[in-house]
């Protein structure tokens, strides 16, 4: 969903773009063959490009969160930045910049109320650890001289896909858990235009990709009823029936975090899209 939004956005700017892909054939799009369980990359790919968007990684909301599955996301992160990093390693013309999707699950499931920037600790709960061993691998590749900068993103918001697909699946929607947990959102085209001006600009290191303005779960729950056209209950799910239903990912919709996107407005970024109200009015006008 990201891919192609940023891949539509670059195109329109005159930038040729490329996939790298385990069915390169069957892709409309340019596209390289790539094998990550193989460890192989088409040796083309990286004397094409000037820059690489790296955003390759299982699904955390796809499947329930068995041991095996815990693993797939896990090692499709780590697995995915090393190759890249080893073949870009080899090569004597390296691209000029490596931008990588990273996560706000890195501080994680819960913290609360507290307004969270770049700065603050990592949290120690599964998503937690797997962003903190996929940032670490992915910054490896600043030891090549080459600028590299993650966005932690928050929940992207498009009527087509991702969590609001989700949420409004029910016919009634209602809040999850509390209802008063914050979520830190982004609406999918400021993120796709997030990519571009990391690509242009000269920004380096870690930025929170998400909305100015963070909201409860139970605020973006009703309003995106609303607009949808959908009833709200304002009665929460309760948090053992969810538990019940989804194991240990529950968490994720559970918890939640307020997060600053003071760095990277201080850069030069504005939002589009920085209230949930417009945000929303936009994606189902």
């Amino acid at each position: 969903m990201i891919g192609r939004a940023v891949t539509s956005l670059l195109q329109k700017d005159g930038y040729e773009v490329a996939w790298l892909s385990r069915h390169p054939k069957k892709q409309k799009q340019k596209s390289f063959l790539w094998d990550i369980d193989k460890h192989t990359l088409d040796e083309e790919a990286l004397p094409w490009c000037d820059a690489i968007i790296h955003l390759a990684g299982a699904g955390v909301a796809d499947k329930r969160w068995t041991e095996k599955r815990k693993q797939q996301i896990l090692e499709s992160r780590i697995h995915s930045s090393r190759l890249l990093f080893e073949a870009i390693q080899k090569q004597a013309k390296r691209p000029q910049v490596f931008l990588s999707a990273s996560a706000v699950g890195y501080y994680g499931f819960d913290t609360g109320g507290e307004l969270i920037h770049e700065e603050s600790p990592p949290g120690t709960d599964f998503l937690a650890e797997v962003v903190s061993e996929w940032e670490s691998e992915v910054l490896k590749v600043q030891t090549l001289g080459i600028r590299s900068v993650l966005l932690r993103t928050g929940i992207v918001l498009d009527k087509k896909g991702g969590a609001l697909a989700e949420m409004l699946k029910p016919p009634v929607a209602a809040p999850l858990g509390r209802g008063s947990q914050y979520m830190s959102w982004v609406h999918l085209d400021d993120l796709a235009e997030l990519y571009c001006y990391a690509l242009r600009h000269p920004l380096k290191g870690t930025y929170n990709a998400v909305a100015p303005h963070p909201v409860t779960n139970k605020q973006l729950t009703q309003l995106a009823a609303k607009e949808k056209g959908r009833p709200f209950l304002p009665l929460p799910v309760p948090g053992f029936l969810l538990r019940m239903v989804l194991g240990e990912m529950a968490q994720m919709v559970t918890g939640g975090s307020k997060v600053s996107s003071r760095k990277i407005e201080k850069e030069g970024f504005t939002f589009q899209f920085p209230y949930i109200k417009e945000a929303l009015e936009d994606i189902y006008k």
